[in-house]
């Protein structure tokens, strides 16, 4: 395999799928060695099975709005490899969503699901619909809407949907309640589900959890405790607010959150009372990060990143390339010791160059942020076999799935020199069980 040729080729038949073509490319440079010394692996077109996914759902969403107004949007489902396992992945609910991003996140999917030793296959979905500012009422006829549209194509052996970007507990509840309504029955669909009906404990925290879970096996080869590190942690979703949870809990010092309107900086570091204050404000009132700002009287930056302030610890949380060469090369420069992607590929080809360089400590999302899938994975064991099990028999195994990450990537990323490129260790260790399995089943 040549990597440049099979990029050229994708992107000829792809033009306009810019963040697709980025997470393949950073896959592939990262495998061509190891691929190289497989020659059944080109014979049996190895690579355009992984890049290209198995099927690609696309649909009209038709919903009335409180006025009585018809509005439409798209939906997506991108069902991208089966081959350890159903397909798995969120659904994502933003005006930014399209073919690319999702495919993108498919791919990173399949690979990230591998490295949590589950038998979950990688998958993604999503729509152009934006649940901010809309009401309850909307978003629930929305989410019936787009189940009515989908439901045929997922089930607990074959597709299990999650939440993601704009997809919280009580989207997964309503389109759980429409799933359940058609397919007449009542499995583990969809993960993320309230306790009351199938849910796992720890799922709310566990990406933001298993990020710094990852985060503390980093910095334990170093020698280093995070006690008492400055950390910047970007969005003030699902994620961050875990992240900032466990980070208060293990008492290093979160000062930054942000939204899609701008960013705080609160130099006496986000406590307890603090974090309540911006859970309440996010998940209830639907509120904006500058509110922070006011009742706390901090900074607060209007269309800016966190990037811009100074840390110990850079904790990328909200979207996909959040953070670019510049920015990485202020956190260098200024002292930052260690990158954890809480986020799906938050940092661009430019800024991971700038880290690896660096020869600081820098996890990709695929590894870091692993531990969301990895719990819903554990709720989808919890729910075939009907039993549901305590907060710290959840949080234990996701900790250890982590260490077990991290141990994948140290494996087949160590560097001669000692340094551990985790992005090269978390894609090989995911590719190889995938291919495997691929080479394993036949040409379907």
């Amino acid at each position: 395999m040549k990597v440049q040729a099979v990029v050229d080729d994708l992107v000829r038949r792809f033009p306009h799928e810019p963040e697709y073509i980025q997470a393949v490319s950073e896959v592939l440079e990262s495998i061509e060695e190891v691929y190289n010394r497989h020659p059944e692996f080109d014979k049996a077109g190895l690579v355009e099975r992984l890049c290209i996914p198995d099927r690609i759902f696309t649909f009209r969403v038709t919903w009335v709005d409180d006025k009585g107004k018809v509005n439409v949007n798209m939906g997506y489902r991108i069902q991208h490899s089966n081959a350890i396992g159903p397909y798995k992945g969120g659904i994502r609910f933003h005006a930014s969503v399209n073919p690319s991003i999702l495919k993108f996140l498919a791919f990173e999917q399949t690979f990230k699901n591998a490295l949590t030793t589950l038998p979950m296959g990688g998958g993604k979905g999503g729509t152009d619909f934006s649940p901010r500012g809309k009401s309850s009422a909307e978003v629930m006829r929305f989410c019936q809407a787009f189940v009515l549209e989908l439901w045929k194509h997922i089930g607990p052996d074959t597709d299990v949907p999650a939440g993601d970007i704009g997809v919280g507990g009580r989207e997964i509840g309503y389109m759980f309640g429409m799933y359940k309504k058609l397919a007449k029955e009542f499995t583990g669909t969809f993960t993320g589900k309230g306790l009351e009906f199938g849910g796992s404990l720890i799922r709310p925290e566990a990406t933001g959890y298993g990020n710094i879970y990852f985060l503390l096996e980093m910095l334990k080869l170093r020698g280093i405790d995070i006690k008492g590190k400055k950390c910047l942690v970007s969005g003030s979703g699902n994620v961050a607010q875990y992240t900032c949870e466990k980070l208060i809990e293990l008492g290093a010092i979160p000062v930054t959150l942000s939204d899609s309107d701008g960013y705080i900086y609160d130099p006496d570091g986000i406590t307890r009372e603090k974090l309540d204050y911006v859970m309440e404000l996010k998940n209830v009132e639907r509120g904006r990060i500058h509110e922070y700002a006011e009742k706390y009287g901090c900074k607060y930056v209007a269309g800016g990143r966190v990037w811009a302030e100074i840390g110990d610890i850079a904790l990328p949380s909200a979207t996909q390339n959040e953070l670019n060469g510049d920015a990485a090369k202020h956190l260098v420069s200024t002292g930052c010791i260690a990158v954890s992607e809480g986020a799906n590929m938050p940092s661009t080809p430019e800024a991971i160059e700038v880290f690896q360089k660096a020869k600081i400590l820098y996890a990709p999302g695929k590894a870091a942020n692993a531990g969301g899938v990895a719990t819903s994975g554990l709720e989808m064991t919890q729910n075939s076999i009907r039993l549901s099990w305590s907060h710290d028999e959840v949080d234990d195994k996701l900790k250890q799935i982590m260490t077990d990450i991290h141990a994948q990537c140290v494996k087949y990323g160590t560097e001669p020199d000692g340094y551990i490129n985790y992005v090269k260790g978390a894609n090989i260790a995911g590719f190889m069980k995938v291919a495997k399995a691929i080479m394993a089943q036949g040409t379907v």
